[in-house]
């Protein structure tokens, strides 16, 4: 039988056995079959797309041309809503499907929409040691453009398509922060069109109150349209050690231990259950030790957590060379841990040697074919949730986590929170260091329903001076909302730009109990 007849047949009984069980079934039970049938390939092309775009606008160096020419039709867009009377708040067009967040942004359609077709690198001034980019420049990007260059950003977020603009507006860490802070705390100038259709450029000596109030905004004050972000020299590897650490003081200890020590260019945490971790060091160097060098981001190499646990399984310490830009996204081919919830053989040898030069599907076509019933699946019995809070505070969240929702892996981020204005800072007039608690996945926990589970995270998160990251879902009233962040410099300047009339408070743009 030729192959062309081979597929054939295939996709007949595929057709039929879909038919049998109904599509909607297929989808919520064995999603893997859609997802590596047709997600995948998908993905394969959208980044081939953007990666021969981005190359050619820079071998042609047209971005910095354009730029102006884009933000002026942005500002046009904004005026036209004006004139034509302001009736209805304004967003980015930008479809909802296309972010990160797994939250669904039905305000997309009844607010004005501002197409914002900003992707490009604009500069790379080596003497400033500044890299200036448009809002959708990813993650994945930047260091693709920067790395080759000999330089990199200090903060670099784990996942490929992260966008700037998305961790300004809503916040980025990763596990250089303890040393940076979050990825605003790298920003250096921001330019954004206002409600009045002007442009203007805020850094912490210019327009200083707008600069501290955008982060955390979600394009509540203004549309960004550029940013100045700091960058350092880039290095060949990061030598990684890996310690475990059983018993849940001992955990904590050693985690706060290492992440106030500067010396460490990277720390991490990745909990696999109450009493056992592997708490992760890691230093940039050119010097590389030929046979510990584990280039762990080829497509064939076992995902990063579950090779982290060999190390937890074995009860023995490691030394590694990852070459850095693997290092930078190690979670990505996984998406952490959530690709084995849609493809439970994703980590196997066979698939990996085979498919795995296809993973990670793209979120965002995820979002997009996701359906009514797998959205409310997810809502009901999947938690995607970082909440920052003090490192004191770190072994009695653990436990909360453990009790609220029983969610293993959980992924620890140190990060220094400085004592600056905006929504979020600490309690007390000096810097602070904080972590990052990420849970992703299905909670364990028996008699789990997500609002009042969730409701419960966010009283005790609250208590301890902590903050939800806001591309997640929040189930916190207005008035808690506001316990919990720093809204004086925020409202302050709504009033005097006005905003009120142009853009939705972030509260009601991102809390479930505000949105219909």
């Amino acid at each position: 039988m030729s192959p062309v007849w081979s597929l054939g047949a295939g996709l007949l009984l595929l057709l039929l056995w879909v038919r049998h069980r109904g599509l909607e079934a297929v989808l919520v039970h064995h999603r893997w079959v859609f997802v590596c049938l047709f997600l995948l390939p998908l993905s394969i092309l959208f980044d081939v797309y953007y990666q021969l775009r981005a190359w050619a606008v820079w071998r042609l160096h047209s971005a910095p041309r354009q730029h102006g020419q884009r933000v002026r039709q942005i500002q046009a867009q904004v005026r036209e809503w004006k004139n034509e009377g302001s009736k209805r708040y304004m967003c980015t067009g930008r479809p909802g499907w296309l972010t990160v967040s797994l939250r669904v942004g039905k305000y997309k359609k009844i607010h004005k929409n501002i197409m914002i077709n900003l992707m490009d690198v604009l500069e790379v001034d080596s003497e400033r040691q500044i890299v200036r980019v448009e809002p959708l420049v990813t993650m994945g990007q930047l260091t693709a453009h920067l790395n080759p260059m000999g330089w990199t950003i200090p903060v670099v977020p784990e996942l490929d398509d992260l966008t700037v603009g998305g961790l300004i507006m809503g916040t980025g860490i990763e596990s250089s922060s303890h040393i940076y802070g979050l990825f605003q705390h790298t920003c250096v100038a921001y330019e954004l069109v206002l409600a009045d259709g002007s442009l203007v450029r805020c850094s912490p000596t210019e327009n200083s109150d707008l600069f501290y109030a955008v982060p955390w905004s979600c394009g509540t004050l203004g549309f960004l349209v550029a940013a100045e972000i700091k960058m350092i020299p880039a290095k060949k590897y990061v030598k990684i050690h890996y310690e475990p650490v059983r018993g849940l003081q001992k955990i904590c200890e050693k985690f706060t231990e290492e992440s106030k020590k500067k010396e460490n260019s990277f720390v991490e945490g990745l909990v696999y259950s109450l009493e056992e971790a592997v708490i992760m060091t890691g230093v940039l160097t050119d010097e590389a030790e030929q046979n510990k060098i584990n280039r762990i981001g080829n497509y064939y190499k076992p995902w990063f957590f579950k090779h982290v646990e060999k190390y937890l399984k074995a009860d023995r310490t490691g030394i590694e060379y990852i070459p850095s830009r693997h290092y930078y996204h190690r979670h990505t081919r996984s998406i952490f841990w959530e690709l084995q919830d849609i493809i439970p053989f994703g980590n196997n040898p066979v698939f990996r040697y085979l498919f795995g030069w296809m993973v990670p599907p793209k979120i965002s076509l995820l979002k997009l074919t996701q359906g009514e019933a797998i959205r409310k699946l997810y809502e009901q019995h999947h938690v995607v949730q970082d909440m920052l809070v003090p490192m004191k505070s770190l072994e009695k969240s653990i436990q909360t986590f453990h009790v609220d929702l029983n969610v293993y892996p959980l992924w620890l981020c140190p990060f220094i929170l400085p004592n600056n204005p905006g929504m979020v800072h600490p309690k007390g007039d000096e810097a602070e260091l904080y972590v990052d608690i990420g849970a992703y996945g299905e909670p364990k926990r028996k008699q789990f329903e997500a609002r009042a589970s969730m409701r419960q995270m966010e009283k005790f998160v609250r208590s301890v001076h902590g903050f939800q990251m806001l591309y997640a879902d929040c189930y916190m009233t207005r008035e808690e909302f506001w316990d919990m962040f720093d809204g004086s410099l925020y409202h302050k300047l709504r009033e005097q730009m006005n905003c009120k009339d142009a853009f939705p408070e972030v509260y009601d743009k991102i809390c479930k109990a505000a949105r219909h």
